[in-house]
């Protein structure tokens, strides 16, 4: 069983799957970790994140770099949202991903085109979307909650550029894969976010059983 969670950052989609993971008892990839694995690594190079030759150097990173709590800050965001946009940099990520899907007995994966390209035979599929207002809110408390302080106008320009690179990229935009079920987590809780998807995952695992 292969679980497909797509969706712009700080949708809630993350925290969706490692729950959708936990409940399905399925191993669990952010694969967005791969792409901000790159960009860092490209930073800490002095490479250019925009130069796709650069950015393809960058995606032999050792395993260990997954670890690295930098991944997870704003600037690695944003270095992951311009590499990404180099198709030689999904190409050479591909095989990574798809081989984590298709391991025995299945796993669910976050991205950004996990049902439109990694895994589009997914068994069930959701697309997970929050306003950019409520997105940079929780950015916004997340990086309180680390000692970090923040400009709210600033996250929401970053987050909508982000949105847009994502979104317009030749190569593997951003979209709601065919057949993915939409998910607004803007006025939902974590709770009741993950309730929804579980269900609507179920139901989607119970159609398939019927075909």
């Amino acid at each position: 069983m292969i679980i497909a969670v797509d969706g712009p950052a700080a949708s809630g989609k993350g925290s969706i799957a490692r729950a959708l993971a936990a409940h399905y008892g399925l191993p669990h990839l952010d694969t967005g970790l791969l792409y901000r694995a790159v960009g860092l690594s490209v930073a800490r190079a002095g490479g250019n994140a925009d130069d796709p030759h650069d950015a393809v150097a960058a995606c032999d990173f050792p395993e260990s770099l997954l670890m690295d709590t930098e991944l997870r800050n704003e600037a690695s965001g944003a270095l992951a949202s311009r590499v990404s946009i180099h198709p030689q940099v999904r190409a050479a990520l591909i095989q990574r991903q798809r081989d984590f899907a298709m391991q025995p007995g299945g796993a669910v994966l976050d991205g950004r085109d996990i049902g439109t390209v990694i895994a589009p035979g997914a068994s069930a599929k959701l697309f997970v979307i929050a306003s950019p207002e409520v997105r940079a809110d929780r950015r916004l408390n997340e990086m309180h909650r680390n000692g970090m302080e923040a400009d709210r106008d600033a996250i929401i320009a970053d987050i909508r550029a982000r949105d847009d690179r994502d979104m317009n990229r030749d190569h593997a935009p951003l979209k709601q894969a065919e057949g993915a079920d939409l998910l607004d987590t803007s006025n939902l809780t974590i709770d009741a976010a993950v309730r929804q998807a579980i269900s609507l995952v179920d139901a989607q695992l119970d159609r398939r059983s019927k075909e």
